[in-house]
């Protein structure tokens, strides 16, 4: 469980930001803070795993605050102010969301707390862990909730990627290359330019292809070397 505060002076933004996180089980709010002493005094006591921080309060800004925290959580930055985005990415931000944002660019930044922020990777690991695991995957003019450990592979189509579960499949505007980035290495792999499978989901390597289920999937010769090395083989 990744727990997280919204710390900003604005109800709506916080009404935004808990309606969109509500979608994500892993994701857990812990308090709302409207300023930033709020969460320095918050923060004294209790462990938090991210912040949603706006920039532009009173008293304190955003970024001076982050400033005076010796170790700080992950923070994903909420602003209406664009110029300050380099600022927050020299502090190590996460992600920096400018207001109003979508649900889809709210995803992104969740996404990128999985893959990109060392800090909670023991978090992500224990999330890797459960059995409702699940990303949102854009499909139909709707974000579905999809399990990981139903999903089958992936293949690339064009523009486009097919994502094969047990049950049904999804076809969806993300790039193959975006699925890549956005899951646990630890249970996916890229054998191909084409493909991604589920290495729990791998029947048998027979030369230069993989079975999954009953579909024999070809390994690119680029990604030869890496399939022997991660499955030992």
């Amino acid at each position: 469980m990744i727990r997280y505060i919204i710390i900003d002076d604005e109800p709506i933004a916080h009404k935004i930001i808990q309606s969109f996180a509500k979608d994500f089980s892993h994701l857990e709010l812990q308090t709302n803070c409207y300023n930033a002493m709020e969460a320095m005094e918050y923060l004294q006591s209790n462990p938090i795993d991210l912040m949603f921080l706006d920039i532009n309060m009173p008293k304190m800004k955003g970024l001076d605050f982050l400033k005076l925290l010796k170790n700080p959580p992950a923070v994903i930055i909420t602003s209406a102010y664009e110029e300050f985005a380099l600022e927050g990415y020299e502090l190590n931000v996460i992600d920096y969301l400018l207001k109003p944002f979508s649900f889809e660019r709210f995803t992104q930044a969740i996404f990128k707390i999985q893959n990109n922020k060392p800090k909670i990777e023991t978090i992500i690991k224990n999330v890797s862990k459960e059995e409702n695991v699940s990303i949102f995957i854009k499909g139909d003019k709707k974000h579905i909730q999809v399990k990981l450990d139903e999903i089958l592979y992936i293949e690339s189509i064009g523009s486009y990627s097919k994502v094969i579960m047990e049950s049904e499949n999804m076809i969806t505007h993300e790039k193959i290359s975006n699925f890549e980035r956005l899951l646990n290495s630890n249970n996916f792999i890229r054998v191909h330019k084409s493909f991604i499978v589920s290495k729990s989901k791998i029947k048998s390597i027979e030369g230069n292809r993989i079975l999954v289920s009953e579909k024999y999937i070809p390994i690119g010769q680029t990604y030869k070397l890496n399939l022997k090395k991660v499955l030992n083989f």
